[in-house]
């Protein structure tokens, strides 16, 4: 069983800032680009840290200072998420169907053309 690790409000919101740019950023930046403004320095640079031990982020250094990057996209977090809750049923056919049943008709199309993808390439993702 897959297992992935959700992220904490704090760690999310870490995160977010990283997935909406294409560079690393430094604790600093990183605190810039967050809403709870009045965050300590080192909250932020202890959260990074943690991040990058768990494997939700990068770092490089640049100096004396880190950088931070996401270590994927977010999309392929929520997908490890999703995997991780099937993974959590006793029926996955039944779950796979009910969320079919739950999306809108562009999502819908979405996951058709994505399984046709799939289907085009012989299975192999």
């Amino acid at each position: 069983m897959t297992t992935v690790n959700r992220l904490g409000e704090l760690e999310r919101a870490i995160m977010e800032v990283l997935w909406e740019t294409d560079k690393p950023l430094t604790v600093r930046e990183v605190s810039g680009g967050l809403t709870q403004r009045n965050l300590a320095h080192t909250t932020v640079m202890t959260v990074l840290d943690r991040l990058a031990k768990k494997g939700f982020a990068r770092r490089e250094r640049d100096g004396r200072a880190w950088r931070y990057r996401p270590a994927a996209t977010r999309e392929a977090y929520v997908a490890e998420l999703m995997l991780t809750a099937l993974d959590q049923t006793g029926d996955r056919s039944a779950a796979l169907a009910r969320f079919a049943q739950s999306v809108s008709g562009a999502e819908a199309t979405v996951l058709r053309d994505a399984l046709e993808q799939i289907e085009g390439n012989g299975g192999k993702t």
